[in-house]
């Protein structure tokens, strides 16, 4: 896991060959400004959604993980907060993992927690287990999805 501001995104360019093209778009868009959506900017290798989400509890806020895509996620019109457990320590999938949607849920409490405010990123690996949308209320977030 990477937290940092986006006007550093540069010095993580180089840890996969679709992070500027996606760090390049992330700077280029007043997000608080468009309506929620999806956008591929290299179809399936690269796309951005945008969305209205719904915060929870901590205590309701489920980890994820994913084998084909790392996210970078920044919150728009607030703060957000992350739970954060490293996936081997993750040992209660919830179901199957969906092949599909690239996912799997975890009945796992996180060990930490991570408050993001608008202006930065999280870049969430595999090896991540994440869970987003801690707080109250509603946020306007960014996640991009980059194929490994």
């Amino acid at each position: 896991m990477i937290l940092d501001k986006l006007e550093n995104s540069g010095k993580y360019e180089q840890l996969h060959p679709l992070f500027k093209q996606a760090f390049d778009y992330l700077k280029s868009i007043d997000f608080s400004k468009t309506e929620p959506t999806k956008t591929e900017l290299k179809g399936k290798d690269l796309f951005v959604m945008v969305s209205d989400s719904d915060l929870r509890a901590a205590d309701n806020a489920k980890p994820e993980a994913h084998n084909k895509y790392i996210d970078i996620q920044l919150p728009i019109s607030r703060p957000e907060t992350f739970g954060w457990k490293a996936r081997q320590d993750l040992t209660h999938p919830i179901g199957n993992f969906d092949e599909e949607k690239d996912i799997q849920f975890f009945d796992d409490k996180t060990e930490t927690q991570i408050t993001v405010l608008p202006g930065n990123f999280l870049i969430f690996f595999p090896e991540d287990g994440h869970a987003p949308c801690i707080g109250e209320g509603q946020v306007r977030k960014v996640v991009v999805k980059i194929k490994i």
